[in-house]
């Protein structure tokens, strides 16, 4: 049985599967990236699972899951901060990316140094999207140890996954091959939720026949656009709020499918619904934090048995020496 992690994108919200998953290695005492062939990661989730193959000097995992909650708690209002200079120039945002990029590369560097993609503990998928080819883009550990070309510092993988439009400015990412440069944002605009891209790696890329997908959401948007605000929205009304509507929607569309497609047993969804705290993937503040641990907390609680079922599963595989 080939197994699939995919995690979805969604900022600070990343708290929800990174806590979705210290528990499922507290329950199984294993690090996630020897219970899983593949991890697929979108924008934080993207991040997540760069940050939990990342190896050590002695081979292995850098990070535990529990150590991924603590970046988002020590850093999140490092990464989503801006000076007055910054907010003035930008007119908000009209003018400028919400966010200068200058802080969360110096967090990923501090948290990835210059391991490379190859070095990822298992296979990793993350997902980002060309904007001057217009084409969508992925960064796989399974081709960065075959073509030197498209092996790049997992920082820089971050940094491209995260690259959320109106929030982070796109990267420019220097290549060696034919093509010179990329130039990259958040893989959420066409895979917010990467299971299907995760799905498709594992079956036709690695080989794989029976698998079983574990698919962790970073929370459900409850809140409503009211009609009465939306339709006088122009085009700058809209800029945040389609993001949202794209994201979410993509998530939800996703989930769908895979359950259709996977089958009984094969398919494990964890999601929450955003009904306390604020939903704004940017919103680093110490009381949305502790809200989003209660709303994992919720999920490990009310799932606890479908939890408990699916640690047995990928501990039988482990312990029968098989990965």
């Amino acid at each position: 049985m080939f197994k699939v992690l995919s995690i979805d994108g969604g900022g600070i919200r990343g708290v929800i599967p990174a806590l979705i998953l210290t528990e499922i290695e507290k329950r199984t005492k294993t690090p996630i990236s020897k219970l899983f062939d593949l991890i697929a990661g979108t924008s934080t989730g993207g991040i997540i699972a760069l940050g939990l193959t990342k190896p050590n000097e002695q081979g292995e995992p850098e990070y535990d899951a529990e150590q991924i909650v603590e970046l988002y708690a020590k850093n999140g209002k490092r990464i989503f901060s801006r000076s007055i200079w910054h907010r003035t120039r930008a007119m908000g945002s009209l003018l400028e990316e919400k966010y200068p990029s200058a802080e969360v590369e110096e967090v990923l560097d501090e948290y990835f140094g210059e391991t490379l993609l190859h070095e990822a503990l298992t296979n990793v998928l993350v997902t980002a999207y060309e904007i001057e080819r217009r084409v969508p883009w992925f960064f796989s550990s399974k081709d960065a140890s075959t073509n030197p070309s498209y092996d790049f510092p997992m920082k820089k993988v971050a940094r491209a996954t995260s690259a959320a439009p109106t929030y982070f400015e796109p990267l420019k990412l220097e290549a060696d091959g034919a093509v010179d440069y990329w130039v990259l944002v958040d893989g959420g605009v066409y895979a917010n939720n990467p299971t299907l891209c995760g799905l498709v790696e594992a079956k036709k890329e690695l080989g794989a026949e029976d698998v079983l997908v574990v698919s962790l959401g970073t929370g459900e948007l409850t809140r409503r656009l009211p009609y009465e605000e939306a339709k006088d929205w122009g085009l700058v009304g809209w800029a945040r709020p389609i993001l949202d509507v794209v994201f979410d929607g993509v998530s939800d569309t996703v989930d769908f499918q895979a359950k259709q497609l996977c089958g009984e047993g094969r398919y494990y969804r964890f999601q929450a619904t955003l009904d306390i705290g604020n939903d704004d993937m940017d919103d680093a503040s110490a009381t949305n934090i502790h809200a989003l641990r209660l709303l994992a907390n919720n999920v490990i609680e009310d799932r606890g048995e479908e939890l408990e079922t699916l640690c047995a599963a990928l501990t039988a595989e482990v312990a029968a020496g098989v990965r």
